[in-house]
């Protein structure tokens, strides 16, 4: 092998199918975003629902800059989704007690039933495509899934 097709000593091939099965993964996120957006409320963006279900799953009582970390976007971009949710009353800010600046954000009931109601609404759509490939296939998939997502997001922080 010379240096040139070498990549830490791991095999070229494989590189490539890693970037075939991104490049997937990255399709399927355009497409599935495009569809949540058709089905979230009026005014309400993929970036809202996403903060939201972030909220949800990990907790509330996050300051911006972790959420906007947690997102891999500026602080500014964070802030301004954060605003619309908070006009929205889907969170609410509330003073950080180890920092007097700052804040933190908490989830309102809004913001869960909001979040929770979006999921209803785009389940039939879900439920459309197993038919396609099975529910067995789709269960098979998650921990492969999950496990690639957790070596991309301690990736990110080195």
């Amino acid at each position: 092998m010379t240096k040139s097709n070498e990549h830490d000593g791991r095999d070229n091939n494989a590189g490539l199918v890693m970037f075939e099965l991104l490049n997937e993964v990255g399709i399927i996120a355009q497409l599935s975003r495009t569809l949540m957006e058709s089905r979230l409320d009026d005014g309400l963006t993929i970036h809202h629902f996403t903060a939201l279900n972030h909220l949800v799953r990990l907790g509330d009582g996050k300051t911006p800059m972790d959420l906007a970390r947690a997102f891999q976007v500026p602080k500014t971009s964070m802030s301004h989704t954060l605003a619309g949710l908070e006009k929205r009353g889907l969170i609410r800010m509330e003073p950080n007690p180890d920092d007097g600046r700052g804040k933190l954000v908490r989830l309102t009931d809004s913001g869960q039933a909001v979040r929770n109601r979006a999921i209803q609404d785009i389940a039939p759509d879900m439920a459309n495509i197993i038919p396609q490939f099975g529910l067995e296939d789709a269960q098979a998939a998650l921990p492969f899934l999950r496990k690639l997502r957790v070596v991309l997001d301690k990736a990110r922080d080195k």
